[in-house]
């Protein structure tokens, strides 16, 4: 049903002018002279939405960003489409972000701010791995 029902907000921000806005924003304040600055700054942005919305949501409202981010740099979309989904799945930073966070939060005795303690690390793990691996795997 979530995913059903986003389906339509995803197309909803490709075909408003959002995502396009979004990206050349994005642009600006990453600059577009390396892909790299890009892949870093929709990962930041696809994790901090993230952490409020679920990871499905998220990919499906970053899927046109990221597309249209891409197409202003006339690059493959693939490379960034790997590393969002990647960075959409990094949920480690609240108890909210996923299901299964919340669910160990009680038995396990964890507060809301100890999620940041091994959450921030891991996370910025995943974005070294990803910035690293994905263009060499997915080529521009």
């Amino acid at each position: 049903m979530l995913v059903g029902g986003l389906i339509p907000l995803s197309v909803a921000i490709q075909t408003s002018g959002a995502a396009d806005t979004i990206a050349h924003a994005l642009l600006s304040i990453v600059g577009d002279s390396s892909p790299y600055a890009l892949l870093i700054g929709l990962f930041v942005l696809t994790a901090v939405l993230g952490q409020v919305v679920s990871n499905t949501a998220t990919a499906l409202i970053m899927v046109p960003i990221a597309i249209a981010a891409a197409h202003e740099l006339a690059l493959s979309p693939r490379p960034f489409l790997m590393l969002m989904s990647v960075a959409a799945a990094s949920s480690f930073l609240t108890p909210i972000a996923t299901a299964a966070n919340m669910m160990v939060m009680g038995p396990g005795g964890y507060r809301f701010g100890d999620y940041w303690r091994l959450g921030l690390p891991v996370m910025l793990w995943f974005l070294i791995v990803s910035v690293v691996v994905i263009p060499r795997v997915w080529a521009w």
